[in-house]
């Protein structure tokens, strides 16, 4: 292992770790921006095509149901042909819906191609956190996996300002033909065609970055991984994971079964509780139907759609929170804080609008009280947990389970907001978010061990130790 470190030519360079953590969190950007722009075509798409509660429900969601398809293959795929070419996948199916939905020329169409943009979601979103989480040294694990969920943040925010723009620009285009209905007579085109760019660039810049050395160690290719991980953090730190992965490497059977053995129960439960709770708090409910919601208390469409480029702004900054916190004062003080702040706060918008107190700007304070705290522990902490509890034999599987809990919610949540909205109301909408959110604090406190500044390999012996403590017995 000596000589094969030595023989690499690499040398360390954290603006080698930086730039390809970013390239992979592009996943990120296009997952919030797919998700996000949905929220200004709601009202346009449904005027078009007439649509009921429940046929809008099924434009929003029929996306989540890709996502959950595209979950579901996507731990096979690349625990089998590798992180960098199922990422590869994700940006084509990105690129083909974003083009499809722009040119679609019936409601059926318009689905069959954000069903192919929800695969691609659904792969990304699984893949990508997986390759930073792998790729990055233990110091530096949350703050790089934290840059996923910004990637995330901004992609969301800037779905926002070109739905905005679009939306207030369209009256401005003359003339006639395809280009005037995509940007102004059908101006939700242009609002799904735009992420076409992102997937653009998301494609190219896969080509240019390595596959994830721990991949490449699963696969026994240590020659290639000891180059990567020389390259990211120096020999010594190199020879030093190889020889913790090789430690690892024989004890553990690489299939998912491995995972519902009794000593990983703890963090079976928390990878499929952590990320099903940070979907039915609400998050996307206020993100797809953000517009709707911000109707409702008063505003207009226009100024809704700024309203929601506000929410989009906040949930950006308060990630900065994570990224700069994360690593220093670990993943449990967050998700406390954050879990703690958004169940306040939905609570306190429920009772807004049961109140009726919706004029002035209440609603869309606690609205953006509520996205901070989720923006600095849910969002960005759940990637960082998930990543790094499960054994690295079968960590592509246990993620895309992980991963599925987590795009069930979400489509649960896109499916039924409409419906609750219409025959609830806003205030018990926003209670039942509260409550959907709260169990996420007793999690925190009884199942998730604080995994600052640990390697992949110790975390995964701290469920070894942890159970033979318990139970006095040998695995």
């Amino acid at each position: 292992m000596t000589n094969t470190i030595n023989n690499t030519e690499a040398k360390k360079s954290s603006t080698y770790l930086y730039l390809v953590c970013l390239v992979a969190a592009l996943g990120g950007f296009l997952f919030g921006f797919d998700t996000a722009v949905i929220s200004g075509t709601v009202s346009l798409v449904k005027n078009d095509f007439n649509l009921s509660a429940v046929s809008e429900g099924w434009f929003v969601s029929c996306a989540l149901l890709g996502c959950i398809i595209g979950v579901s293959f996507s731990g096979k795929l690349s625990d089998k042909y590798g992180r960098k070419i199922v990422l590869i996948i994700s940006a084509v199916l990105f690129l083909a819906s974003a083009l499809g939905c722009m040119l679609s020329d019936s409601f059926t169409t318009l689905i069959i191609f954000r069903l192919i943009g929800g695969l691609g979601i659904g792969v990304a979103s699984m893949v990508s956190p997986l390759y930073i989480s792998e790729f990055s040294p233990s110091r530096y694990r949350g703050m790089m996996v934290s840059l996923y969920q910004l990637a995330l943040t901004i992609g969301i925010v800037l779905a926002y300002f070109s739905n905005a723009y679009l939306a207030n620009h369209a009256a401005d285009v003359q003339g006639s033909g395809s280009m005037h209905t995509i940007f102004s007579a059908e101006v939700w085109r242009a609002m799904l065609g735009l992420g076409a760019v992102p997937a653009a660039i998301f494609l190219v810049s896969l080509f240019m970055v390595p596959e994830s050395p721990r991949w490449l160690l699963l696969k026994g290719d240590e020659r290639r991984a000891a180059i990567v991980l020389t390259k990211i953090d120096g020999a010594k730190a190199a020879a030093n994971e190889i020889r913790a992965f090789k430690e690892q490497e024989d004890k553990d059977d690489t299939s998912l079964k491995e995972l519902f053995k009794p000593v990983y129960r703890k963090a079976l439960w928390i990878g499929m509780l952590l990320p099903f709770l940070s979907q039915v708090c609400g998050i996307n409910a206020v993100i797809y139907y953000g517009p709707r919601i911000l109707e409702q208390a008063g505003f207009t469409l226009n100024n809704a759609l700024g309203g929601q480029v506000t929410i989009g702004l906040v949930n950006v900054i308060f990630t900065f929170v994570a990224i700069f916190t994360v690593d220093k004062w670990g993943r449990k003080p967050l998700l406390f804080a954050g879990v703690g702040g958004a169940v306040v706060s939905l609570v306190i918008i429920g009772a807004l609008f049961a109140l009726g107190i919706t004029s002035g700007p209440w609603i869309l304070i606690f609205i953006l009280a509520f996205i901070s705290c989720f923006a600095f522990s849910f969002g960005p902490v759940c990637w960082v947990v998930v990543g790094e509890i499960f054994p690295n034999a079968i960590r592509g599987k246990a993620m895309a389970l992980a991963t599925l809990s987590l795009w069930v919610g979400n489509f649960l949540v896109g499916q039924l907001t409409p419906v609750m909205l219409e025959g609830l109301g806003s205030s018990w909408t926003f209670w039942i978010f509260a409550i959907c959110c709260s169990p996420a604090l007793w999690i925190t406190w009884k199942l998730i061990p604080e995994t600052k500044g640990r390697s992949l390999e110790n975390i995964e012996n701290y469920w070894k130790e942890t159970y033979k403590a318990k139970y006095k017995t040998e695995l």
